[in-house]
């Protein structure tokens, strides 16, 4: 019976919680309402305010869910890195390791829509709500990149002048931006193949380029030069 009701209650949680990232991407924060989500999610609201405490504490859980999501992925990106040390000493390794983590998390926003659309509310909302609730937040782990960068860039693999911790938030920010305005770029190239998919994966793989090329360095570049 315990068991049952257990699952009963994570399966209850699940669906506030889907139903939560839907009613925030679509109207963010300030104009999301508890009814309505109760109402998607298919349960009373007072079980809402049970499991979550009120509005906020449930714009936590969604954020937090996704935030553990992105942890795991990023743990499976930098799993190889504990078994193969040539990735951040060889030139081709270290870029093609880019080129796969920076296209994953590239990746997770366009198949996570509702969370791309909940932090781009927070950004045109000058992130006041997320300021409120950060410190229910694990802070980001800087140490792993910071040991992934520092490694490279004894390889002479990675621009001198990199500060890590900026590049981690504009790879997110990137990321989670520019997918979300497809028809802005549809509309820019309007006589080229605008079609979503072709668009998609030629913005996909512009990222990336510029990316890496912002990151890395090589023989013959500025950078590089200075780091010898």
């Amino acid at each position: 019976m315990a068991e049952t009701e257990r699952r009963r209650g994570e399966t209850s949680r699940e669906a506030i919680l889907e139903a939560a990232a839907t009613i925030f991407a679509e109207h963010g924060f300030d104009g999301a309402r508890v009814d309505r989500i109760a109402q998607v999610a298919g349960y009373d609201k007072k079980l809402l305010f049970r499991y979550f405490g009120d509005k906020a504490g449930l714009y936590t859980q969604v954020l937090k869910r996704a935030d553990a999501e992105m942890g795991e992925l990023l743990a499976r990106m930098f799993a190889p890195l504990r078994e193969d040390e040539t990735i951040t000493s060889d030139a081709d390794c270290f870029r093609g390791f880019l080129r796969t983590t920076f296209g994953a998390i590239f990746d997770y926003m366009v198949e996570h829509p509702h969370f791309m659309r909940i932090i781009n509310w927070e950004q045109a909302e000058g992130v006041q709500t997320f300021a409120r609730i950060a410190s229910g937040f694990e802070p980001t782990d800087l140490a792993r990149f910071e040991a992934l960068f520092a490694s490279a860039r004894r390889a002479d693999l990675v621009r001198p002048d990199l500060d890590v911790g900026v590049l981690v938030v504009l790879v997110a920010q990137i990321c989670w931006s520019a997918p979300a305005v497809l028809p802005f770029y549809q509309s820019v190239f309007a006589g080229s193949d605008a079609s979503s998919v072709a668009l998609l994966a030629h913005l996909r793989e512009q990222i990336i380029t510029l990316l890496i090329a912002g990151v890395t360095c090589s023989p013959g570049d500025k950078h590089y030069e200075e780091s010898r």
